[in-house]
């Protein structure tokens, strides 16, 4: 009997969860301000290239076309994210059918994805996160469909998944070589020896190779990108919170993937696809020892939660539809509690009354408002990088129309770090200021051979420490004003103006644009 005969894809009950999805973002997506690392994406948009110091130019094509059909705005800017959690979400239902489960495999699969906090929070910014999780379950689908299917189709199709996921975030080859060691060590190897694998990774690599010329080009920024990466924030992690944030991220769906990665292992139905169970484990142990961000291997989570559903219809198989519901609202609805510190689906003033009420109440949610510095806060990470850009630029504007129009002629604007540059050049442009110079990120790019002006507005991310040892080299200095917003992160930025700057700024400005265009 052929193949599409046999097994019901469920589609139009899968795309129940998809709509789920898809109105929970759409509630959330206009609450607060952009994200730091949105306005860095969106800014991408103004300079195409094929590759930036810390991503591939997928995410600069995505915002181009953002900008263009849905406009400026924070709800805009996140309508792509919607769409590709939605399509993750579908992705699931599909591949739990592949797997062999039917509507309540499907139902708590998806359920238990969609209330997960991971997912809920990585799933809604403008960022390659959400891109990279599509692109890896995309991957699980199509091989799934190979191995039920034989169809070569679906090999060639892998190859462009794999290619666009390259260009999207570098995590993918990660993935992929998780799954090529996955299925060499399973008995599923003899793929490998398939001619047309060959054919698929040719088809990835094309797709790949105009970012990995850029990357050459530029000296492997990538390189450089990640060894700052590992000094500034990957050090400080342990290998005993990666576990912890491992098993704590999905919340009560925790026993949900459990149950399907055990399945994946040693279920004699799943056997065809063990060696998703072992590409799990190679990406987990790679993450630990790099100690890697607890987000990086949440694209693996879906096809454990396709798993896990088929798992527990597996057990209560001769259960009534009482307590199969009973079991689903138990592994999904719990989260529900969480989604207020990783969702903004509520108003500001509730949503920081609910932070509170958690850290009186529910103190093993802490872990959510621990920052990179491991230290507590009111709100999460996220959310304090979501607040202070407007007035920030606000602040940038009132030193510009302070200046006469022959001053402007002859005025720069500085930041220091991406997340202010990209302020300033998003929110700018409806003040009509000029381009943000910046020699942080991707911002290095483009920046001018010189800093040369008559007149800098200089934001300044230590609220003026930088501006000291630069005093002495300019006629003079005042400061404009700061971020005062206690929710922030910027929290203490401060705006000056300085004054006839000596050829010395200029001197210390070229000497580290110069290094930083060879890293």
């Amino acid at each position: 009997m052929p193949y599409k005969n046999r097994r019901s894809t469920y589609s139009s009950f899968i795309l129940i969860f998809v709509f789920i999805k898809v109105c929970l973002n759409l509630l959330a997506i206009a609450h607060f301000g952009f994200h730091r690392d949105e306005l860095l994406h969106l800014v991408l948009a103004d300079h195409l290239d094929w590759g930036y110091k810390e991503v591939p130019p997928f995410i600069a094509v995505l915002a181009k076309l953002s900008s263009v059909f849905f406009g400026d705005s924070v709800f805009a800017a996140r309508l792509f994210p919607t769409i590709a959690g939605g399509l993750i979400v579908w992705l699931t239902g599909l591949i739990t059918v592949e797997l062999g489960g039917k509507k309540f495999a499907i139902a708590l699969a998806c359920l238990a994805m969609i209330f997960s906090p991971a997912f809920a929070a990585s799933d809604y910014l403008f960022q390659p996160v959400v891109f990279d999780q599509l692109w890896w379950v995309l991957a699980v689908w199509l091989l799934a469909k190979y191995i039920n299917t034989s169809a070569v189709k679906y090999l060639y199709f892998l190859g462009l998944a794999v290619g666009f996921g390259m260009l999207t975030k570098y995590s993918m080859s990660f993935f992929t070589f998780a799954l090529i060691f996955g299925l060499a060590i399973s008995k599923q190897r003899k793929l490998l020896l398939n001619r047309h694998i060959i054919g698929a990774a040719i088809v990835a690599l094309l797709i790949f190779l105009p970012n990995l010329l850029w990357q050459l080009h530029h000296h492997l920024p990538v390189i450089t990108h990640m060894k700052t990466l590992q000094e500034q924030q990957l050090d400080f992690n342990k290998p005993s919170d990666f576990i912890t944030q491992e098993l704590s991220v999905n919340g009560i769906a925790l026993f949900v993937w459990l149950t399907g990665f055990i399945f994946l292992l040693f279920s004699f139905r799943l056997h065809k696809f063990q060696f998703v169970a072992i590409a799990f484990i190679l990406i987990f142990t790679f993450l630990l020892v790099m100690n890697g961000k607890e987000y990086y291997l949440f694209g693996a989570y879906p096809m454990l939660f396709a798993a896990g559903g088929f798992g527990f219809e597996r057990w209560l198989k001769a259960s009534g539809y009482v307590l199969r519901g009973l079991v689903i609202a138990l592994f999904t609805l719990p989260n529900l509690i969480l989604f207020p510190m990783v969702l903004p689906v509520l108003p500001l003033n509730t949503t920081l009354a609910f932070f509170r009420f958690a850290h009186d109440n529910l103190k093993a949610t802490d872990f959510l408002v621990t920052w990179e510095d491991h230290q507590l806060h009111p709100t999460t990470q996220d959310y304090a990088d979501m607040f202070g850009w407007d007035t920030m630029t606000a602040l940038v504007n009132k030193a510009w129309t302070g200046l006469t129009p022959e001053q402007q002629k002859h005025t720069q604007i500085y930041a220091d770090n991406y997340g202010e540059a990209g302020a300033v050049h998003h929110f700018g442009k409806q003040y009509n200021l000029p381009d943000v110079i910046s020699l942080n990120s991707s911002f290095t790019l483009w920046a001018p051979d010189s800093l040369n002006a008559q007149y800098i507005i200089y934001v300044d991310d230590s609220n003026g420490k930088n501006i000291q040892k630069f005093s002495p080299y300019m006629e003079s200095w005042r400061k404009i004003g700061e971020v005062t917003d206690s929710l922030a992160r910027e929290k203490g930025t401060g705006v000056f103006l300085l004054i006839h700057p000596t050829p010395v700024v200029n001197q210390v400005y070229s000497k580290e644009l110069t290094k930083k265009r060879l890293q």
